[in-house]
């Protein structure tokens, strides 16, 4: 059905038209904030997939060159390729707010697509793309719990703004996202320039309202045009032999939470429960036969233990307070920081150790040149810091052919990236482009919170001047909602993630926070959730700083002698030209004759990179040469390069090689009649500056004021300055008298 239908945001309007295009989609809405456009689309496959166990839905963030009116893409590629990471970082932050809102037993392949069409650089994609997808979810015939709205909360000047524009965004202290339902917050996913604790649940508060406006909204759009929602089938469930195995199993699955062991031998325990489940439901129920349902009961045996042990790992939190090895609620495992791990060709490395979650962690440091261009349709922009998460499967003792890097490793990468900008120095101060990389070794838990802390150690190795190191923690939750319970754990570990209803990851210094990202299983969390967390993360972040820190105080004050050095040299930007020569061939020359690297910005500022002393000095010598203005009165050494018949003869002088004439009446005190009788192409000789023009450029040599003047010489009269032609007229009191 056609319609359109628009809300007031604050200053702006939100705009949704449905029934016009893309119709064979189960759901298809065109989302509208000022010039930005966004097509959002929701396919489902008519049958459950066959054997999964988890929600088969994908989210697609589809970037488009043509709507920020460029073609770009490289010289031989201009067709739109697999999304970069900015646009799969996007599309996860959609799926998590839809995620929790499905049935937990959907198994329907879902495919979701937000497509940009248009962008006007002001109102962003993302948010009209989230919005345009949550609608487009509840719109469709797909089981779907309610509503969803998305918002952008920005802090500038202290004050908060809902959906800054993409200008007042580079201006804010505060990048958060807040999806919510109608009654509570789903997702949250914030970067901070260590905002404080206060102002993050403030921004919550403020994000909730608006967001629950929009999902207030589109419950009315759904109840006007939305499709009936098809049934979700139950799982198959036997009472008698469900509470069995429970029977039997309990003791066995007790005794392994509560004992001190590794994660591998517990899962063993679990995975051998499992194993025997089935043969245990015969030995109670007999030869199935041809009897279905106990066919059924048996193939259901180790889905039914798996039940069982999340079941009886939420019961030991909340009835017991009791965790995994018998650990407290607020409990975080041992840590053990160890930095200079590798040798010093690694400019810096550090091994963070939590439980059973390890990271290496490796600074590399560049030179500006070696910053990361990102293109898209927003144009393109340079990344000078990057970290990059790696989660091999032997980490979890495992083998898999997915070698690639995932969205996942995307995702964990960009959230301890998030984490540690707003404390890398300032360019100005500290020129270098600066990549950190996490290798995931072992994991049991948070090991993007241990990328967090690894990084930070490495950074500070490598002598980074951080203006404040960052740890970071991951929070559980186990929640009983017809008892209105709630339980947070601190530092998180596999077997509460995957069978608790939270994971709650946290970055920030002592001042404050610089990365929020929240994943729920459950519908929503009420608000006095947030602020425990909080006050816990904040907690639980400075104990594991304060070990970091005993590993290495803070940022070393000298760089890995590998390392390369950077020194700045300030040049005339009308220079700029000079030092980069002809099709690039001076600076061509320098970067291969002092094996350095020259970055030139268009202020004039030059960056030097080396990795000797020695070839850092001739190659500022070579550039102040090239940039350093003629003197009068000055000695250089010279070449001659040309000779002008009846004129004189052109020179290359000083570090830079500069162009000088020098005039047939300057060769010599005597008249000379021919310049090949004084100098010829290719002699080296040492000349005066007798004359530059800084308007033109030009500069005027003397090679017989190298010398005194003969006795009796008289000197002629004055000769006409710049401009009178190539080199001066001739004649005219040429040379001198005895």
């Amino acid at each position: 059905m056609k319609g359109t239908y628009t809300l007031e945001l604050g200053d702006k309007s939100l705009i949704v038209k449905t029934g016009q295009i893309a119709r064979q989609a189960n759901a298809s809405v065109v989302c509208q904030m000022g010039d930005t456009v966004a097509l959002c689309n929701t396919t489902v496959s008519a049958k459950p997939r066959d054997g999964v166990d988890f929600l088969p839905l994908q989210v697609v963030y589809q970037e488009k060159y043509y709507a920020g009116g460029k073609i770009s893409g490289s010289r031989f590629r201009k067709r739109e390729g697999r999304p970069g990471d900015d646009y799969v970082l996007l599309a996860r932050v959609i799926d998590r707010g839809l995620r929790p809102m499905f049935p937990k037993y959907l198994r329907n392949d879902i495919q979701v697509f937000a497509s940009i069409l248009s962008y006007d650089f002001e109102n962003e994609h993302d948010i009209v793309a989230a919005n345009g997808a949550n609608l487009s979810v509840a719109l469709s015939d797909c089981p779907f719990e309610g509503t969803l709205g998305t918002v952008r909360v920005g802090l500038i000047g202290g004050e908060l703004v809902l959906n800054p524009t993409h200008e007042a965004r580079t201006k804010s202290e505060l990048d958060m996202f807040v999806t919510a339902s109608l009654e509570r917050v789903v997702m949250i996913e914030a970067g901070a320039n260590q905002v404080s604790e206060e102002d993050i649940l403030r921004a919550i508060d403020f994000g909730k309202k608006w967001a629950q406006k929009i999902a207030r909204f589109f419950a009315d759009i759904q109840k006007e045009i939305g499709k009936t929602k098809f049934t979700v089938e139950e799982p198959f469930m036997h009472t008698e032999g469900y509470e069995f195995l429970k029977a039997w199993a309990v003791p066995t699955i007790n005794k392994a939470i509560k004992d001190d062991l590794g994660k591998k031998e517990r899962r063993a325990i679990f995975n051998d429960l499992m194993a025997q489940a089935s043969e245990k439901l015969e030995e109670k129920f007999g030869d199935p036969g041809e009897n279905e349902e106990l066919v059924k009961l048996y193939k259901n045996g180790s889905v039914f233990l798996d039940k069982i042990i999340k079941g009886e790992m939420r019961r030991l939190v909340l009835e017991e307070g009791i965790r995994m090895s018998s650990r407290k609620i607020d409990q975080i495992r041992a840590i053990e920081c160890i930095v200079d791990i590798l040798p010093k060709r690694v400019h810096g490395s550090a091994l963070f150790q939590r439980g059973e979650t390890q990271g290496l962690a490796t600074c590399t440091l560049g030179a500006p040149g070696d910053k990361q261009l990102v293109e898209g349709m927003e144009g393109e922009h340079e990344l000078r810091y990057m970290h990059h998460y790696n989660f091999p499967p032997f980490s979890v003792g495992e083998t898999s052919n997915r070698l690639m890097v995932g969205n996942r490793e995307i995702g964990h990468g960009n959230l301890a990236q998030r984490g540690l900008e707003p404390v890398l120095p300032k360019e100005e101060d500290f020129p270098y482009t600066i990549r950190t990389v996490t290798e995931i070794l072992e994991s049991n838990g948070s090991s993007s919170m241990a990328a967090t802390c690894g990084s930070t150690l490495a950074l500070m190795a490598a002598g980074v001047p951080l203006t404040a190191p960052v740890s970071g923690i991951a929070l559980g939750l186990i929640s009983d909602e017809e008892k209105g319970k709630y339980v947070i754990l601190s530092d998180l570990q596999d077997e509460e993630d995957f069978g608790g209803d939270m994971d709650f990851k946290l970055t920030g210094t002592a001042k404050g926070v610089t990365a929020i990202q929240m994943d729920i299983k459950i519908k929503g969390l009420p608000d006095s959730v947030f602020k425990e967390a909080l006050e816990r993360s904040k907690v639980g972040r400075a104990h594991i700083l304060k070990i970091m820190l005993e590993a290495i105080a803070e940022p070393r004050k000298e760089l890995s002698p590998y390392a390369p050095r950077i020194e700045t040299i300030q040049i005339d930007p009308e220079d700029i030209r000079l030092v980069i020569g002809k099709g690039g061939e001076t600076i061509q020359r320098m970067t291969k004759e002092f094996n350095v690297t020259i970055d030139i910005e268009d202020s004039g500022i030059v960056y030097v990179t080396a990795l000797s002393g020695e070839s850092m000095e001739k190659a500022k010598q070579a550039i102040q040469g090239i940039t350093e203005k003629p003197k009068v009165g000055e000695v250089y050494d010279a070449k001659i390069t040309r000779i002008i018949d009846g004129v004189g003869a052109i020179a290359a002088f000083g570090h830079g090689g500069k162009d000088g004439m020098i005039h047939i009446s300057e060769l010599a005190w005597s008249r000379t009649e021919k310049v090949e009788d004084v100098v010829k192409v290719g002699d080296s000789v040492k000349v005066k500056c007798v004359e530059y023009d800084a308007a033109e450029g030009k500069t005027r040599l003397s090679l017989k004021q190298m010398t005194p003047p003969p006795a009796g010489w008289v000197a002629p009269p004055p000769r006409p300055s710049f401009g009178g032609g190539r080199g001066g007229p001739r004649g005219g009191g040429h040379g001198g008298r005895r």
